[in-house]
């Protein structure tokens, strides 16, 4: 197995305060992939981070196969629509996490 940290940066930094309709309908459909990700076990976790800078999505990923985390991102609604998001991805050595 190997894991990824990615953030996921929307399109500008007022992105969340600034979204057209259509933008909301994209960025409700990224939250919906993530998750489907995360029944998957593609996915450990994800969710928005605040930042001075206008924030970022963190997700870290799961992935069994090296080129597998490409075509997970690019399969993204937001990144798949060029609304000019992007993902910066960090390979880990290794994970560990705690429930509870």
């Amino acid at each position: 197995m190997r894991y990824y940290f990615c953030k996921f940066y929307p399109p500008r930094p007022d992105f969340m305060t600034t979204m057209t309709d259509d933008e909301a309908r994209l960025m409700k459909g990224h939250g919906e992939y993530l998750q489907s990700l995360l029944v998957l076990d593609k996915v450990v976790a994800h969710g928005p981070v605040d930042d001075h800078g206008g924030g970022f999505g963190l997700s870290l990923f799961a992935i069994e196969e090296e080129g597998e985390l490409d075509g997970l991102l690019r399969s993204d609604p937001m990144i798949r629509a060029g609304t000019g998001a992007r993902y910066e991805r960090f390979p880990m050595k290794h994970l560990r996490w705690q429930i509870g």
